[in-house]
């Protein structure tokens, strides 16, 4: 049987558990590729230090380099830009196959790495970038190849559902369930990246990349993270029969959809979901994906989305399918682009507001804020009062909670700073996005 060598670079969380894998299951995966998959080394900053998996020393190293230039399959999961785009790069000029789950790196510089894959013609894999273990990214490019997507809307990062979910669930404070995320080992000590919807939109940009076959790169996503949501907005929700998440969402609109003309709007941020919707009820650090296609129709994709086995899970998946290629023959995978759609910026995106805001208790307040809402072009779906005095002045005063039908983000941004105008307005509470009503 033929043998492939395969190099690792990362031993990390991720990383080590793909070591083990290959390790304790080499029988099974050559029954599975037609080959043996020999571990030939896994490079690390520290040979020495401890690792959770028990696995050979003699495999680890700190030369990278040499490693990639001797292997036929590799497996990237370092992270960061540099020095993995070097060593992806000189591993596919060296004829290897390359399996990464680097999302940040694909999202900021993907198209050179495509490039490079398709002038090689060698395979470059990434479905642990992605989901974890939630096999989306081959779904989308195989399975639903001969179909049209219209939307995605995803829960694709483990730590802010968590955060959210337990603020909803127990009512926690922010920076209270983020203590909880990061005691439990589902949050960094600077999680930064997680909470400000930075992993998430680099995870948006190569879902519409997939789904729309054009490239998209960080820069046309925008990100809003889940720092400024409160318990008050939490609760809020919840009573309107609300839950808070943060989305990805990725979705093409034609000329009669967006005043930004056709494209596609990719943007992450906190959206309130109506808790009938199938991700409302995605809990703990779980991730899920919805997908809505022309003929398909709505589809749902749930699991693990994070964590050393469940990632592993995807790395071995492509792995096992370069190995394949590598023992059957032929061209590899190549990007499916075949055209450009634009990104569209965040003012052309449509989509529902809701509303809070602590108004005067007098009589004409509704019919003014009616009003104004008409003369801007956006129509309200619900409206809910309630009447509330304050303890030491015995001031009373109404919250309203207003959810929007859809319309162009311009247009509900607008509405939002002219009611802000208003003299029977003492404040605007909370503003955020709805989806799914």
């Amino acid at each position: 049987m033929r043998t492939l060598k395969v190099a690792l670079l990362g031993g990390g969380n991720v990383g080590a558990q793909v070591a083990r894998i290959l390790i304790e299951d080499g029988d099974a995966l050559a029954a599975r590729t037609g080959a043996r998959l020999q571990l030939i080394g896994i490079a690390v900053r520290n040979v020495n230090a401890g690792r959770d998996v028990e696995l050979p020393q003699e495999l680890f190293t700190t030369d990278a380099e040499t490693l990639v230039k001797d292997a036929d399959l590799v497996i990237e999961l370092m992270g960061g830009i540099e020095p993995a785009r070097t060593l992806i790069l000189s591993a596919l000029r060296n004829g290897a196959c390359v399996v990464t789950g680097n999302k940040a790196l694909l999202a900021q510089d993907g198209p050179t790495l495509y490039e490079e894959a398709d002038r090689a013609g060698v395979q470059l894999s990434y479905e642990a970038a992605v989901a974890g273990a939630i096999p989306i990214l081959r779904l989308i490019r195989d399975s639903l190849a001969g179909d049209r997507i219209t939307r995605v809307l995803g829960i694709v990062n483990g730590t802010t559902n968590f955060i959210l979910d337990q603020m909803d669930s127990t009512g926690a404070q922010f920076a209270d369930a983020l203590a909880e995320a990061q005691r439990l080992g589902y949050a960094e000590a600077d999680p930064t990246a997680d909470v400000e919807g930075h992993d998430a939109a680099a995870k948006a940009a190569i879902l519409a990349s997939l789904s729309f076959h054009t490239r998209f790169a960080l820069e046309n996503v925008h990100c809003e993270g889940i720092s400024s949501v409160s318990a008050a907005d939490i609760a809020a929700a919840k009573d309107a029969g609300f839950v808070i998440k943060l989305l990805a969402i990725a979705e093409k609109l034609s000329d009669a959809d967006s005043d930004g003309g056709a494209g596609v709007s990719v943007r992450v941020h906190p959206t309130l979901l109506p808790r009938e919707h199938p991700l409302a009820a995605v809990r703990g650090a779980f991730n899920a994906v919805f997908i809505e296609a022309e003929n398909a129709g709505e589809l749902m994709f749930y699991g693990q989305g994070a964590g050393g086995t469940p990632t592993a899970s995807a790395v071995l998946g492509d792995l096992v399918s370069a190995a394949r290629r590598l023992v059957l023959g032929g061209p590899g995978r190549t990007e499916t682009t075949t055209g450009h759609v634009p990104a569209l910026p965040i003012d052309a995106a449509i989509t529902s507001y809701y509303i809070g805001l602590d108004v005067a208790d007098q009589p004409g307040v509704l019919a003014r804020i009616a009003q104004l809402f008409a003369e801007h072009g956006v129509s309200i779906e619900i409206m809910r009062q309630t009447i509330h005095r304050d303890a030491e002045s015995n001031v009373e005063s109404a919250e309203l909670r207003i959810v929007t039908h859809r319309a162009s983000e311009a247009a509900l941004a607008a509405t939002v700073e002219a009611v802000k105008g208003l003299d029977v307005i003492n404040s605007v509470t909370s503003v955020l996005r709805v989806e799914g009503v």
